[in-house]
């Protein structure tokens, strides 16, 4: 296990794991929100955010959290394992609560050198708002991911599934590195 994608929907805990799991085995974190997101929340076009990708897994070893399915062939052609975290619907949203009032409050910067932080009319006022995506897509990605760990297009890569944080907890424990 040297290539890693968490992915995960978001909410799910997918950096705070990818983190975790770097650290643990001693490799690249790479936060794919990082390589996309430029300053004042402007997204990268494909031209500038596909080549970001190429170059991020280029490497011998990394944890790579995102999902961005547009980068699916580019992720896991060289991937050995993808890792789900996949926690229920209301254990994420509480999550994703948590962690966008946290965000509110301390007034943090999301990925170094953008400025984009979070704020409240663009967390729970806006159409594009985290948590209308949140209840949009949780389903959707479910029903993809467990489609995907079926798939032969990831048929060399090791699919992981983690359900609840005491799965999460159990498996950075009984990684032998």
């Amino acid at each position: 296990m040297k290539k890693i994608n968490v992915i995960g929907t978001t909410g799910s805990g997918k950096s705070t794991f990818s983190k975790l799991l770097a650290n643990k085995i001693g490799c690249p974190y790479i936060q794919m929100d990082q390589l996309y997101w430029k300053p004042n929340w402007i997204e990268a076009t494909d031209d500038e955010f596909i080549p970001k990708v190429k170059v991020a897994v280029s490497g011998d070893s990394w944890v790579l959290d995102g999902n961005y399915s547009r980068t699916n062939d580019i992720k896991w052609e060289n991937a050995d394992t993808i890792i789900w975290v996949d926690f229920s619907f209301f254990r994420t949203l509480l999550q994703l609560f948590k962690r966008t009032v946290i965000r509110l409050m301390s007034k943090q910067e999301l990925w170094l050198g953008t400025g984009n932080k979070e704020s409240f009319c663009k967390s729970f006022m806006s159409k594009k708002s985290i948590f209308v995506w949140f209840f949009k897509n949780y389903q959707k990605n479910k029903s993809r991911y467990s489609e995907l760990m079926q798939s032969p297009k990831v048929k060399h890569v090791e699919f992981i599934r983690l359900r609840n944080p005491k799965e999460v907890k159990q498996f950075i424990i009984n990684l032998n590195i």
